[in-house]
């Protein structure tokens, strides 16, 4: 994930409204934050596999990436 993408996702969740308390006050913002920026890139990697043509078995990989987010 690049700043810009970072970024838009601190602004997305929400998270600029929080971000000038101590972070022991904003513990499930920032893990919300995490999970979100995990998911996002989980996202891209399935979709890279899933626009791929030259992988015999993509459709099963983006599946599996996909699944590791519902584990």
């Amino acid at each position: 994930m690049n700043w810009d993408e970072y970024n838009k996702l601190f602004h997305k969740l929400q998270l600029n409204l929080v971000a000038f308390q101590p972070l022991l006050q904003c513990d499930q913002e920032v893990l919300r934050l995490v999970n979100a920026a995990i998911t996002e890139e989980r996202e891209a990697c399935a979709k890279y596999f899933d626009d791929s043509d030259y992988m015999m078995y993509r459709s099963e990989v983006a599946k599996a990436i996909r699944a590791r987010g519902q584990a």
